[in-house]
């Protein structure tokens, strides 16, 4: 009897789990592990969403155009160079499937997106990390780990779980000297958060050559993680590229309308944002007040490290959480045993979490 193999490498795959999402036991949870949108969709959206009921038997538009142009015109892009995927997983999914295979190398830095290595080894290629500094990818350490075999270098900006990021300045330097056969993924995911002026998402960068995509989401500051919507800006080249090989109706019909809404709602994403940043500021001065160890970040969560101590540590505090109806994301799956992340809320989530850790040290 002859045994069905499947291809190299993805034996090798340690699956994705995303974030908890229940608590036995415990009906109503406050969930902080996946870095949702705290306010959710934009009110016009789930109007939206909800004008589709009767249109649901219909095909969707394949090309996504009205989509598309909404964000063409949002963005200031050309239309041709947006190709809109099922969440941008689907898309990085993609860029690795178009331009790596057996032998290739996909590089990004040692903290970054755990899809990076999964979409590697699906397609044969050998994911590989480079070191980073302060939790901060380092533009010579990745240039560093590229060779002749390196096929896509991912980065991050900013980087989850670490929730930091490089400035414009560091970003246009990595792609001035990345060699030409390697092709930069600027994951954009949480572009939305960043506030500091050094920051740019990485469309520049797309329109200086033809070895640079960019991709963003909707499912963080959008709050529409349900529908599974991404897109990304490609030299047209590429984007002929993902089209060719993505399924033809990708995206649902629903997701089509409520993205163009979402991305016309400007008010709500600015309050959105404006609610973030002060949350999250709250957030870290009052984990700091608890003498926890928070790494700086630009995004829609926070890395906290805790102590090594029996009792007091991640796991601990984890556990402690829980049973208090709180989840958070544990980060041994990222070689970070010590440490959680937290994802902005709403304000009574944020205020039960720190008196929740304040009890906890307490208890202990």
């Amino acid at each position: 009897m002859i045994s069905l193999k499947p291809r190299q490498g993805i034996l090798n795959i340690t699956p994705y789990i995303g974030g908890k999402h229940n608590i036995a036991g415990i009906d109503r949870v406050i969930k902080l592990s996946s870095n949702e949108g705290a306010l959710g969709p934009s009110p016009k959206v789930i109007t939206a969403y909800q004008s589709m009921s009767d249109k649901i038997h219909r095909y969707p538009d394949g090309q996504a155009l009205i989509l598309r142009q909404a964000l063409a015109v949002r963005h200031g892009l050309n239309v041709e160079q947006i190709v809109c995927g099922a969440g941008s997983d689907e898309l990085l999914q993609l860029l690795v499937r178009g331009y790596a295979g057996y032998g290739d190398e996909v590089l990004y830095s040692r903290y970054g997106f755990l899809i990076y290595a999964i979409a590697a080894k699906a397609n044969g290629a050998n994911p590989i990390l480079a070191d980073e500094v302060n939790f901060t990818s380092s533009v010579d350490h990745l240039l560093a780990s590229v060779t002749k075999r390196t096929r896509i270098l991912f980065i991050a900006n900013p980087n989850n779980p670490t929730g930091t990021y490089l400035p414009m300045l560091e970003m246009k330097r990595l792609r001035a000297e990345l060699p030409s056969h390697v092709l930069l993924v600027i994951d954009s995911a949480y572009a939305e958060f960043v506030e500091q002026k050094d920051y740019n998402s990485g469309v520049d960068l797309v329109d200086a050559g033809d070895n640079v995509v960019m991709t963003r989401t909707f499912s963080k500051i959008y709050g529409m993680s349900g529908l599974r919507l991404g897109w990304a800006y490609c030299p047209l080249v590429i984007a002929d590229v993902l089209n060719r090989i993505r399924s033809p109706f990708n995206i649902s019909s629903t997701a089509i309308v409520a993205g163009k809404v979402a991305i016309e709602d400007i008010n709500f994403v600015n309050l959105a944002k404006r609610h973030n940043s002060y949350w999250r500021d709250w957030l870290v001065s009052k984990l700091i007040c608890l003498d926890l160890e928070v790494i700086p970040s630009v995004a829609n969560f926070v890395l906290v490290r805790f102590p090594t101590t029996f009792g007091y540590d991640a796991t601990a505090a984890d556990i402690f959480l829980q049973s208090n109806g709180i989840i958070v994301r544990t980060m041994e799956s990222y070689g970070l045993p010590n440490y959680l992340r937290i994802t902005i809320g709403r304000d009574y989530e944020m205020q039960k979490v720190i008196s929740t850790l304040s009890e906890f040290q307490r208890h202990k």
